[in-house]
């Protein structure tokens, strides 16, 4: 019979491949308001937390938001119940809705705001524009009885194990014979309990980033017929994936500035960008930002973009990047809206193959703060 996911679970399924430990240094993510100890049976998923969207979370009986931009970004002296921030508090508090922040951990992971950002695009060969996270390697070792080998080489390898560059479910198995004495109180899948069983079993060995060791470690013993899983875990001094802000990349055509200012607009649906014009005509290579651009002004310069598109530019900074030749697009912050849509993509395929009946839905509230008059 399916059930509603808890908090929790919905949580550890987002930290399977966006974890803590990927924010930047002194972003407020995490839990902000209520508690993850309890079911969900509606999850919503926001760009921001403003008064209207939790009047709609509200209205559509919400009980999980996730939003990418934190409710309470600075600590708070007091909850004042006049002003806006503290209506927000005390309306979430009211209808038991918890807010959960996902924000530059959201960002920095392999599949999150940056990558949908590049892929929108439509941009290819593309490569993490400003490092901050080395994603460690990690070798799993685990012995299977051969009757399963295939079964729990497919569950790690479906999990996100044995990616080699261009390659996916790469493992190598040897063969040997393994040993136990099941004891008192087991249920052995093979053998008695007081006797030695000896059988055949294969040990498979797969590599794995560390941020998805949870969700691979879960597969396997999902698919693995054995009570207790016999399995290794190594370190390894193999460079791990290069994860971090912003992502660069190449158009599949070249395009005159005109005709990529208009592809920008497209995309996002959006009806007007502010263009600071660098020394290109053309653009190629651009590289793409969410949110705050203005630290990546130079890693831009530096890998060769032709433009940066990102959300937010500052005057002095737009007058550097101008001098040094690069074009930028300020395309507006509310551009990251795309992970409400993704998110919920993501989250939803989750949460169905663990057939729970918990719903998510994106907030369908234009957060945008700007008005072109």
């Amino acid at each position: 019979m399916s059930k509603a996911a808890s908090g929790q679970y919905i949580i550890s399924l987002l930290e399977s491949f966006a974890p803590k430990k990927m924010a930047m240094e002194g972003d407020p993510i995490g839990l902000q308001v209520g508690t993850l100890d309890k079911p969900v049976k509606k999850v919503m998923i926001a760009l921001d937390v403003l008064e209207s969207v939790v009047d709609e979370a509200i209205e559509g009986d919400v009980d999980l938001i996730i939003a990418h931009h934190p409710l309470l970004y600075r600590s708070l002296k007091k909850i004042d119940t006049s002003t806006s921030k503290g209506r927000v508090i005390e309306k979430l508090i009211k209808n038991d809705i918890t807010v959960y922040a996902a924000h530059t951990n959201l960002d920095v992971t392999a599949l999150g705001v940056n990558e949908w950002l590049a892929n929108q695009l439509q941009l290819t060969q593309t490569e993490v524009l400003s490092t901050t996270y080395e994603d460690q390697l990690v070798k799993l070792s685990v012995f299977v009885p051969a009757s399963h080998e295939e079964q729990v080489r497919e569950a790690i390898g479906n999990a996100g194990a044995g990616h080699i560059g261009n390659y996916s479910h790469c493992t190598f198995t040897s063969k040997g014979l393994g040993t136990f004495t099941p004891l008192e109180g087991t249920a052995p899948y093979i053998g008695k309990q007081g006797q030695l069983e000896r059988t055949e079993e294969v040990k498979i060995e797969s590599i794995l980033p560390e941020s998805i060791q949870k969700a691979v470690i879960a597969a396997m013993k999902k698919a693995h017929p054995y009570e207790e899983v016999a399995f290794d875990l190594y370190p390894l001094l193999n460079k791990g994936n290069e994860l971090g802000i912003g992502k660069i990349g190449k158009l599949p055509k070249e395009m005159s500035l005109q005709e990529f200012v208009d592809h920008v607009k497209k995309v996002f649906q959006i009806s007007n960008v502010r263009v600071i014009k660098g020394n290109k005509s053309f653009i190629k290579k651009v590289a793409v930002v969410g949110g705050d651009g203005n630290k990546y002004i130079y890693p831009a310069l530096h890998k060769g973009a032709d433009v940066l598109v990102t959300g937010d530019i500052y005057y002095h900074n737009a007058h550097d990047a101008q001098e040094d030749g690069l074009t930028i697009i300020d395309a507006g912050h509310h551009i990251e809206q795309i992970m409400k849509r993704e998110l919920k993509n993501v989250l939803e395929n989750k949460l169905t193959s663990g057939k729970y009946e918990t719903v998510v839905v994106e907030s369908n509230l234009i957060t945008d703060p700007f008005t072109f008059m």
